[in-house]
């Protein structure tokens, strides 16, 4: 494949986020979070709202358990089946759009379980971004102007949905657990900047140097320059 993609999965509070956005500035290409949503609605017809109240968080747990034993994982129901508004079926919809992403352009993907999604994609690196818990409160403080104590429930509250989700869809893996990534970064000790510089170093020795250059436009590849990620020698 001549595209790559980095899914960025994050703590809340991470700024995993953020390192996607800086990295869709440095290479040009696309960053998609919660657009992936508004594909798989397009895609199915399934209102978008639907999508959201799925979006990387369990809803009937037991009702979806049940449904699990009566469908393939990966399988995308017709419409006049029962389950078609399922969970699973919103997950699985959700999946065909990051596949289909990933063999068609370069791209970042933030969160939905990406890097268990395209694991066996040689294009692929994935990252886990974490940060300490005060360096996470006090981003969101910020951010979102809340006070110290709402700030540590929301994280404990938004982690937890995002690591009972992944359990679920992987089939019992550790969100947190590193050996699922190419690397793991503490963005409180680098920065969002340096952080997706890293990414985009390693992406290049994994993937090739001329990687990052057969899609950028001329001013992105003067920005890599800038920063010494780009040399002459690497483009064809």
């Amino acid at each position: 494949m001549d595209n790559y993609v980095i899914t960025i999965a994050r703590g809340f509070g991470s700024g995993g986020k953020q390192v996607g956005l800086e990295l869709s500035k440095l290479l040009d290409i696309p960053c998609y979070e919660s657009q992936i949503l508004a594909m798989a609605s397009n895609y199915s017809g399934v209102s978008k709202d639907l999508f959201f109240q799925v979006d990387e968080k369990l809803r009937g747990y037991h009702l979806i358990k049940r449904l699990m034993r009566a469908n393939n994982r990966d399988d995308i129901v017709e419409p006049t089946d029962r389950s078609f508004f399922s969970d699973v079926n919103l997950y699985n919809i959700q999946s065909k759009m990051i596949r289909e992403l990933a063999k068609n352009q370069s791209c970042i993907i933030i969160g939905k379980c990406a890097n268990h999604l395209l694991r066996d994609y040689d294009n692929t690196v994935s990252v886990y971004i974490e940060a300490p818990r005060a360096y996470c409160v006090k981003r969101i403080v910020e951010r979102l102007g809340v006070t110290e104590d709402e700030a540590h429930k929301m994280i404990w509250q938004t982690d937890k949905y995002r690591a009972d989700y992944y359990k679920y869809y992987t089939g019992g893996e550790n969100w947190t657990n590193p050996v699922l990534y190419d690397m793991t970064l503490n963005s409180a000790r680098m920065g969002t900047e340096k952080a997706a510089q890293v990414i985009i170093e390693y992406l290049k020795i994994k993937l090739g140097d001329d990687i990052i250059t057969k899609k950028g436009s001329p001013e992105n590849v003067k920005a890599l320059k800038q920063l010494g990620l780009f040399n002459e020698g690497e483009q064809k």
